[in-house]
């Protein structure tokens, strides 16, 4: 269960395909008509949840197919993707929308936001680092030096850069995204 956008302290939340079609209850998508906005949807019946659980982030039922039991969904991220009807979802919008906008403006506020996740921060380049840390590192000047490809079968002290790259270089031409491919 997640917090949905309009959910308030002391709100009745109702769950089952009985339960009315308003925001923050969660509802198996065969109750749910066309174009209704949900979120946190399961992949797979009782996995409490996979898409659309990000703030902000929500999901649109497209269709149904009653003879296959499956629903269409739209992802956040613009793709669709078939669950099966009997998936359960909440109606709304996730709460927390717009967090990105305003900017961490000091490291402190970065060390702190990432703190509490894991050990991601802060970033450092490899090229700025000794080559007894790095493969990329050390030289007169911060160039890595090498290809900056590596293959996927490298191990692991090795493997930096752009693992098994099927391309590099600058994107040209127009990006297909998943709404354009159906």
């Amino acid at each position: 269960m997640i917090a949905t956008e309009g959910m308030y302290t002391g709100q009745y939340i109702f769950c089952g395909k009985k339960a009315t079609l308003s925001v923050g209850n969660c509802l198996p998508l065969s109750a749910v008509p066309e174009g209704t906005i949900v979120c946190n949807v399961e992949a797979k019946v009782g996995d409490r949840g996979s898409f659309a659980r990000g703030s902000g982030t929500f999901a649109v039922v497209v269709s149904h197919d009653d003879d296959k039991g499956t629903t269409r969904l739209r992802l956040p991220s613009g793709g669709k993707k078939t669950v099966p009807s009997l998936v359960r979802a909440q109606i709304g919008v996730v709460a927390g929308g717009g967090r990105t906008d305003k900017p961490l403006l000091k490291a402190g506020n970065a060390y702190h936001k990432y703190s509490v996740k894991r050990n991601c921060w802060p970033k450092i380049r490899g090229v700025a680092k000794n080559p007894v840390e790095h493969p990329h590192g050390g030289g007169n000047h911060q160039h890595i030096g090498m290809p900056s490809t590596c293959a996927k079968d490298r191990p692991s002290g090795r493997k930096c850069g752009l693992i098994g790259a099927r391309r590099t270089g600058r994107l040209r031409g127009v990006k297909k995204t998943g709404q354009d491919k159906d």
